[in-house]
């Protein structure tokens, strides 16, 4: 039998290091509009390279559906985002093989939302953007059409167009996808948009892929990602609110990361903030916030470091997360302007008590953490969030 040719196309726009295995072959994307970087390129053939700014990484996946013919098995990744085996291995040509000889598709973990996809969608995009594309999912595919419109106000979906099949499917797929997006490109305007939102084609086909594969009703495998580096403007980020929290200046952190969340809704999404450290960030912003309020010393007034602050905070956080594992019916809400809290008398109170006495925090510090680790959405609202 013959063996299967296996490729793994690494989307890129910026120079790095690829990995070894030779199955990962960098694709540069979005050529059309900047110097080239040594490696496979999306803007040769039959292309939509000129439009990277609006279909971020679907002007490789289009690329290669039009001129990748030499290859049996085809998979999308990213210059520092892989898919990876539950030990934590990139995956090699056999991994793939073995996987694919029980299911159909490998991609992402789906990402469990706080809301529904419309609804954040919404929150961060132009509504009738989705709304044209379901529109244009009725029209041009009604079989499709109720399975889009309950998934999307369901709180699920792949992320990131990361996929590994054989290139039949992907083929299957792309027709499918680009029929869509072309024409809801005709309908919608782009104008006015910023670099973030003007990705609308690259965010609604990670959702597209969801109800494809759903319909569809593929076999597939859901495989971990793992990431090799930060996002540039996730470090920027924390590098600013470090100054900020070294002066003090916690109004002003606050107001900064609400002006980059508004730019880049997405710098909180595990995909750019894979350590969770921004979530920490806000997590103090919030402490000092209502540690203000109550009188008492800040978190930033301790004299610690911004790395010191997070590692406060985890500590903090992995400590209330054993202690609300242990006894979750002690935690409480008690409403006033502290509204969370301990049960009066309880263990908890006393294992929160012991532990202020011995780290640089405050008991509505553990309130806050407390929170935040039994993952109560209607609290999280006291975040600073807009």
């Amino acid at each position: 039998m013959k063996k299967q040719k296996i490729q793994i196309f690494t989307m890129t726009h910026k120079s790095f290091t690829p990995p070894p295995d030779p199955i990962y072959v960098p694709l540069q994307v979005g050529r059309a509009n900047q110097e080239p970087l040594g490696y496979l390129r999306d803007d040769l053939g039959d292309n939509i390279s000129h439009l990277n700014a609006y279909y971020s990484e679907l002007t490789g996946v289009y690329w290669l559906w039009k001129n990748c013919t030499d290859t049996d098995i085809i998979g999308i990744c990213h210059y520092r985002r892989y898919l990876i085996a539950e030990d934590g291995h990139l995956y090699r040509a056999d991994d793939f093989a073995r996987l694919l000889a029980e299911y159909d598709m490998i991609v992402t973990k789906k990402l469990e939302l706080r809301m529904s996809y419309y609804d954040g969608f919404a929150s961060t995009h132009d509504e009738k953007d989705l709304v044209e594309t379901e529109r244009v999912v009725a029209e041009k595919y009604p079989s499709y059409a109720p399975l889009f419109h309950q998934m999307v106000h369901q709180k699920e979906t792949y992320f990131a167009n990361m996929m590994v099949c054989s290139k039949q499917l992907y083929d299957q797929y792309c027709a499918w996808l680009f029929d869509i997006l072309f024409e809801v490109q005709k309908r919608i305007d782009t104008t006015g948009y910023d670099n973030y939102r003007k990705r609308v084609y690259g965010f609604l086909s990670e959702f597209l892929l969801t109800v494809w594969i759903e319909k569809n009703g593929l076999r597939v495998y859901e495989s971990c990602v793992g990431m090799s580096s930060e996002k540039y403007e996730t470090e920027q980020i924390k590098q600013q609110l470090a100054v900020y929290f070294a002066n003090q200046d916690i109004a002003g952190a606050k107001q900064y990361f609400l002006q980059q969340l508004d730019k880049r809704p997405d710098v909180l999404m595990e995909a750019s903030d894979i350590r969770g450290e921004l979530k920490l960030c806000m997590q103090i912003i919030s402490t000092c916030e209502y540690e203000k309020q109550s009188g008492g010393i800040t978190m930033v007034e301790r004299g610690l470091t911004f790395g010191e602050l997070l590692a406060q905070m985890k500590e903090l956080n992995r400590f209330m997360e054993q202690l609300a594992d242990a006894d979750p019916d002690q935690l409480q809400q008690t409403g006033g302007k502290q509204p969370w809290g301990f049960v009066p008398g309880s263990d908890v109170e006393k294992q929160v008590s012991a532990y202020v006495q011995k780290h640089p925090v405050s008991v509505t510090a553990a309130r806050i953490a407390g929170v935040v680790v039994a993952k109560r959405p209607d609290t999280r609202s006291e975040l600073p969030t807009k």
